[in-house]
């Protein structure tokens, strides 16, 4: 037991001094920090974002393109279906279904029994669009073929559950003065689509963070499955790890990638796979380099004179002293994936639309980088500038904090 207590408080120790020589790093440091700032975005999710829309794919075509801090004013019309509601947990993680239509105007007014809109338009010189809409729909879903009838100052109306209702005319006009015209901002603008260009990148975090854990994870378990194998056991089991590795490696990494794409089909979970299953051969060499290493050390040699299995070896032994170079190389997968998400994103093969992925962003704006709304492709550019150096400089951090050399 004294033997153990003294092992974990030299544990500790290294461990602490390892900490204590990254934060010395600022740059590495700052990558951290962006990159737990990132996490913490990914899982908020759909609770921080203005739209919270499944994939924030609202699309309001009258205001695409606009400019960031464009604001607006929106009717809210109520869907004519019927909506579950959801818990916040559930909400965070997928959206919600929206219970309303949001319909830009300029104006609007009540003529009688009717709402006249003056739908959105601000080019000058157009002549202006009016509407009439009946005021129950923007309040209330309304039951397929029900009449709506106006009589003594009231609405009568039978909603989408079947139940009779009334209104009276005051009353509707303060509800949807109050409740149903809204004014909207757009932090960064909107997109071609009219989407609000803030909540698809705030999304797209979770996509590429996404891609990165799952992708470093397969690479992971293979690699260092892999790798520890052909290091341990050597001889003809080493030749033939070693020949697959070598095939792989010769193989171009995105054209990797495309081919087990088209293999295993387009989309989310698709494109997971598809990355991580390529970037486990250098995680595999590096693996086996140092099991090569370690298995010549005398606390293994005293390991087999004890009559342990190999396996126990292997993962109680040799892994847990030769997690530092791995633990380093993952920080630069992780950067590796996210490159090659939103690589093949960008041309298409990767995750595909309305899942709001970077690459597909800077695909759909890339034409307005000549116009005057180059930012719709360069915020996602930025973004993923940021997450690609920030687990880089991690990586660096990493590697000279866990140097025993230095």
């Amino acid at each position: 037991m004294i033997f153990r207590k003294q092992k974990f408080d030299i544990d500790g120790s290294l461990n602490k001094l390892a900490w204590q020589r990254f934060k010395q790093n600022k740059l590495s440091l700052a990558g951290l920090l962006f990159i737990v700032f990132a996490i913490i975005i990914g899982l908020l999710g759909y609770s921080i974002t203005p739209d919270k829309s499944a994939f924030a794919n609202t699309q309001t075509l009258e205001i695409s393109t606009k400019k960031p801090g464009f604001r607006c004013t929106m009717l809210k019309m109520r869907k004519n279906e019927k909506t579950e509601r959801q818990g916040i947990l559930k909400t965070m993680i997928l959206g919600k279904r929206n219970e309303f239509n949001f319909i830009p105007i300029n104006s609007y007014r009540f003529e009688n029994d009717k709402l006249i809109i003056e739908q959105f338009n601000d080019v000058e010189g157009e002549e202006p669009f009016y509407k009439a809409i009946n005021p129950i729909d923007v309040i209330a879903a309304i039951q397929y073929g029900s009449e709506i009838t106006f009589k003594n100052n009231n609405y009568y109306y039978t909603d989408i559950s079947g139940s009779e209702n009334s209104i009276s005319r005051t009353e509707l006009k303060d509800q949807i003065h109050e409740n149903h015209i809204v004014k909207v901002r757009y932090w960064l603008g909107t997109d071609r689509f009219g989407r609000d260009l803030l909540s698809r990148l705030l999304i797209g975090t979770r996509v590429s963070l996404s891609v990165g854990f799952i992708s470093v994870f397969i690479s992971l378990l293979i690699g260092i499955t892999l790798g520890s194998v052909a290091g341990f056991f050597r001889g003809k089991v080493d030749d033939l790890i070693m020949w697959l590795i070598n095939v792989i490696w010769s193989i171009p990494t995105l054209l990797m990638v495309i081919a087990i794409t088209l293999v295993i089909g387009k989309g989310f979970w698709q494109i997971f796979i598809a990355v991580g299953l390529t970037m486990w051969v250098e995680v595999a060499r590096v693996v086996r380099g140092q099991v090569l290493s370690v298995r010549e050390k005398e606390y293994t040699e005293a390991a087999r004179a004890l009559g342990y299995s190999n396996s126990r070896i292997i993962f109680k032994h040799i892994l847990p002293n030769i997690m530092s170079p791995v633990i380093i190389i993952s920080a630069a997968n992780f950067a590796t994936a996210i490159l090659l998400e939103a690589g093949l994103s960008f041309l298409g093969i990767g995750v595909q639309p309305p899942v709001p992925s970077w690459g597909t962003m800077i695909k759909e704006h890339y034409g307005y980088i000549i116009m005057d709304k180059a930012y719709l492709a360069i915020l996602p550019g930025l973004a993923i500038m940021l997450m690609v150096l920030s687990f880089t400089l991690v990586g660096n951090g990493l590697r000279d904090a866990l140097d025993t050399k230095s």
